[in-house]
């Protein structure tokens, strides 16, 4: 979707809002798939209330983007602008917030290092590896709630932290977020992050374009243990393809396009479903063009 309006183009400057025309969501996609559209980038989170009611007003549907790890997006000119919040501190990118915790002696986020993507990624979907969850240790969140349109901060008892999934709606923008976290020796912490490191780069497709795991896990099961079991590695349409090293990673092993990479996550769904009995569900968020 593309916005011509001159009067919108300068209400959005006027926002603070940064409008690229055109932009290809592959570019921002660490799966390197997606089709174009506009990208609306917010530098100041004021602005979101009145930004929100300008595009109301004019009929422009709208998505957020955090940092695109969790995400495959749709082909061709996309039906929708996208918003992005400018992010002005490197402690937003996880890993880089977990190092700067660490070098505070503030641990039990060790698990998480190598998880590509943002902070807010992480709370939306209460991401969480090797035994932790980030919900564990969230005490506050600020966000911006498109249902009433304004800035709201919740306490972490208001909000449900389930695996891999929260009670956050699909159209909350978060802003900020105070975590707890236990005291512990940096040496310790180090100690944990190169175990971590190590299991990730023995077992993930770490150089490829992936999304993380496509499936949640079942309850008791492992998504990635039944695709291997059905001798589905390096399966692939097109160049969609189910990862040699991690069955529940699909990587972009050329120029995938999201048809490609639905009928994979597809038919592997099905062989799971005909010979485990069990139904898959997306751990990758969807955004059908």
């Amino acid at each position: 979707m593309r916005i011509h309006d001159p009067s919108i183009v300068g209400k959005l400057a006027e926002l603070h809002v940064e409008l690229q025309y055109g932009a290809a969501l592959s570019d921002l996609t660490s799966l390197g798939i997606g089709g174009t559209t506009d990208l609306l980038r917010i530098k100041k989170h004021e602005s979101l209330p009145d930004l929100l009611s300008l595009l109301d007003a004019n009929d422009i549907p709208h998505k957020f983007l955090g940092g695109g790890s969790n995400l495959l997006v749709g082909d061709g000119e996309l039906p929708w602008v996208v918003l992005q919040l400018v992010r002005p501190e490197p402690d937003v990118v996880l890993g880089r917030m977990i190092t700067f915790c660490a070098k505070n002696d503030l641990g039990g986020m060790e698990g998480l290092i190598g998880v590509p993507g943002t902070v807010g990624g992480a709370l939306r979907m209460n991401a969480g590896a090797y035994g932790m969850q980030i919900g564990n240790y969230v005490r506050e969140v600020t966000l911006y709630r498109s249902a009433s349109r304004k800035v709201e901060i919740l306490r972490g008892d208001q909000i449900s932290f389930e695996y891999r999934h929260t009670s956050f709606a699909p159209d909350d923008m978060m802003l900020a977020v105070i975590l707890e976290l236990p005291s512990k020796p940096y040496k310790e912490i180090l100690k944990g992050i190169r175990i971590c490191n190590e299991k990730r780069r023995s077992s993930q497709p770490l150089g490829q374009k992936s999304a993380g795991c496509i499936f949640k896990n079942p309850p008791g099961a492992s998504a990635g243990r039944m695709i291997d079991e059905l001798g589905l590695k390096g399966l692939s349409v097109g160049d969609a393809q189910v990862s040699d090293r991690h069955a529940n990673f699909f990587v972009n092993a050329g120029h995938a396009s999201a048809k490609d990479m639905l009928a994979l996550i597809a038919g592997v769904r099905e062989r799971v479903q005909e010979n485990f009995a069990v139904s898959l569900e997306n751990e990758v968020v969807v955004w059908n063009a």
